[in-house]
């Protein structure tokens, strides 16, 4: 149950609501529907594609199926109806909570995916260090996780996940948490690594900001059952600036996702 949390390998995986995607899409949701033993239908005729190192961003009403969608996408869930069209290879998952071990340094959380299949020593422990470069914990290896801010935990957190070299990284309001100042560091701090990765990427978030600043594409769910309502292309260029949140094309992009989002409540 502990690798669940970590990283969820979908090759080989024998569902039979997940295909493997062998054409241009990393990830395709093709009229998806979900629902609960308890009658209530979260998703319905949902409709995404995510092109190989694609960043989207999903924004949409509390209770909309936004991580539902995370989770049928992971192979954690299954869909009701319809067809996911899943990478072959390993997906990276990064939850609001980071969910380290507080026992295990910092050093030995990141090594932990590799650990628990099998990888050898030396080969985990140099991609354990190069993840914990690129997110820039470099010389916190021996660190306990109560002894890091909440913004260096979740460091910690999406340098394990890197860990799984993922085509695809799914992300549940990882941010959702923190302080808005350290919140806006993480923003900067995960668009970095994106420009330097190149994987694709299903960011859910409450925050319209948030959402035009990190992604390429913004799309909007309506309230539930949730399905796509609206989609906006962000044009700028990875990385970007912390200025660009005051550039008038950013809010004028903002600007007509929050109208899109008001009106998925109607």
């Amino acid at each position: 149950m502990l690798s669940t949390f970590l990283t969820v390998a979908l090759k080989g995986a024998d569902v039979p609501t997940i295909a493997e995607e062998t054409l241009d899409a990393t990830l395709r949701f093709e009229r998806v529907d979900k629902h609960f033993a308890n009658g209530t239908t979260a998703l319905t005729g949902l409709e995404l594609s995510i092109a190989p190192g694609e960043f989207v961003a999903v924004v949409g009403p509390s209770g909309c199926g936004k991580s539902t969608l995370l989770r049928l996408a992971s192979g954690l869930d299954t869909a009701s109806g319809g067809t996911v069209h899943a990478p072959a290879d390993s997906v990276g998952y990064v939850f609001q909570d980071p969910t380290l071990l507080p026992w295990r340094t910092v050093l030995a959380n990141v090594e932990l995916p590799a650990e628990l299949t099998g990888a050898p020593k030396a080969e985990r422990r140099e991609r354990a260090l190069d993840a914990l470069r690129l997110v820039g914990l470099e010389g916190f290896e021996k660190q306990l996780p109560g002894q890091l801010s909440g913004g260096m935990r979740m460091r910690v957190s999406l340098a394990r996940a890197l860990m799984a070299r993922p085509s695809l990284f799914l992300l549940d309001e990882p941010f959702g948490a923190l302080d808005e100042l350290t919140r806006l560091r993480m923003q900067e701090e995960l668009q970095r690594i994106y420009a330097e990765t190149g994987f694709a990427a299903l960011f859910i978030t409450h925050s319209v900001t948030e959402a035009v600043f990190l992604a390429g594409r913004v799309v909007v769910m309506s309230a539930r059952p949730g399905r796509i309502t609206a989609s906006f292309d962000v044009p700028f260029p990875h990385p970007r600036p912390a200025e660009l949140r005051y550039d008038p094309e950013f809010g004028r992009i903002a600007g007509e996702v929050s109208a899109a989002l008001r009106g998925g409540f109607q």
